[in-house]
């Protein structure tokens, strides 16, 4: 069955003039790879962007609007048990006069700021069950006070509320609730506006452009955060840490998006100013939410590795990947990646050790991960694409630790 995607890159194709064994050797893909993509099958977004790049085109223009495939199933059901209470707190039902929300009790913005960084703290724990408890009496103690309170009170009680959207939209888009994210960062972007405190915003808007990356929306996301940048670009000679850091995620965020685009050229610069702003801060910086994540030349330096992991390049992934800003001697002077980007920078080597067919690397990757972050690793697709590959290129009989991985990561068959 033909479907847009397939529809486009055959256009493409013919308007480049190449057949589909020409595609093939351009992309570096196999013909039977452009073949399932012209026939309508599912591929990957890493195949899209190589398609893309043969075709001399950005990834978001072999993307089509269609029917969505439908995705009700148990582990559905159970999201939407497991998230009820945090669902009624965040977006209450809207009458005519007010919203119809469980009352909470007020408690002071400095009470809510310090349970913000409580909750950050069991997010970064991997303690997510913990999170999704404390978030839905935060909501509803932080609305209760900007309800209540007035004047100067009244404003530190919105930006205490930002906070607690910010934690809110963060661990949504964590845990891939996209449109309930979407709803937490956008009212504490506006939150933020609304009291004068654009930084703040600022960290919305890179918490949104990563939301948006994970949608694949590429343009958006980029042209965000190149206007954002543009917008929040400090002095360097007098610029603050949490000023020079969410600059910087900022223009990660560019460079991520348009690495994913085939806009190379964008990228490079997007990276090359981030390392600007990590140079400027030496070491890593973490202070949500004056800034989303940590971010400093380890953290820069992981994100190019990235792109080395998007473009294919398995050795030149491993051979930056302990080396340099990376080197565990670098890291007790700089500081150390945030457990979410060493996890993410790790699938990137585990990737490429599969690449290169040393299958028990790869392994030896992903146990190091379950041991250390077993819940975030359930929530990353890339996890299951290195155990998936390891699973069909796999010659000999399963070993128990390859059979327990592809059952905690939910893979049958």
């Amino acid at each position: 069955m033909s479907t847009g995607l397939a529809d486009n890159v055959r256009k493409y194709r013919r308007t480049a003039g190449l057949n589909q064994e020409g595609l093939a050797e351009a992309a570096g893909l196999s013909l039977s790879t452009v073949r399932k993509a012209e026939q309508g099958g599912h591929v990957s977004m890493d195949t899209m962007a190589a398609l893309a790049g043969a075709l001399g085109v950005p990834t978001s223009a072999l993307f089509a609007s269609e029917a969505p495939k439908s995705v009700v199933g148990p582990h559905d059901e159970a999201n939407r048990r497991y998230l009820a209470e945090l669902r009624r707190a965040l977006m209450p039902p809207l009458g005519l006069c007010a919203p119809l929300s469980e009352p909470g009790e007020a408690e002071a913005p400095s009470v809510v700021r310090q349970g913000v960084q409580d909750g950050h703290a069991l997010y970064q724990a991997d303690r997510y069950d913990a999170v999704a408890k404390r978030l839905p009496p935060l909501l509803r103690s932080s609305e209760a006070a900007v309800a209540t309170l007035t004047g100067d009170e009244k404003r530190h009680a919105m930006i205490a509320r930002a906070h607690a959207l910010l934690l809110t939209g963060k661990y949504l888009t964590q845990v891939r609730q996209y449109d309930m994210a979407y709803y937490a960062l956008a009212e504490a972007i506006r939150l933020a506006r609304e009291t004068g405190r654009n930084q703040l915003a600022a960290t919305g808007v890179v918490g949104l452009c990563w939301l948006l990356l994970r949608q694949d929306r590429f343009d958006e996301s980029e042209q965000l955060a190149a206007q954002t940048a543009a917008e929040a670009e400090p002095r360097m000679s007098e610029a603050k840490a949490a000023q020079l850091a969410v600059w910087g995620e900022l223009w990660l965020r560019v460079a991520a998006a348009a690495r994913r685009n085939n806009q190379p050229d964008v990228a490079q610069h997007a990276r090359r100013t981030a390392a600007t702003a990590a140079g400027a801060l030496e070491r890593e910086h973490t202070r949500f939410p004056a800034h989303w994540g940590a971010f400093g030349p380890v953290t820069a330096e992981a994100k190019a590795v990235e792109d080395l992991a998007l473009t294919g390049d398995a050795r030149g992934v491993l051979r930056r990947a302990d080396d340099g800003p990376l080197s565990s001697r670098a890291t007790k002077n700089l500081g150390r990646l945030t457990t979410n980007n060493w996890g993410r920078h790790r699938l990137d080597v585990a990737h490429a050790y599969v690449l290169l067919g040393s299958h028990q690397d790869a392994m030896d990757e992903l146990t190091h991960l379950r041991e250390t972050a077993g819940v975030w690793l359930t929530h990353q697709p890339m996890a299951r694409r290195v155990m998936g590959s390891v699973l069909k290129t796999r010659k000999r009989t399963l070993t128990h630790d390859m059979r327990s991985m592809a059952a905690h990561l939910g893979i049958t068959g």
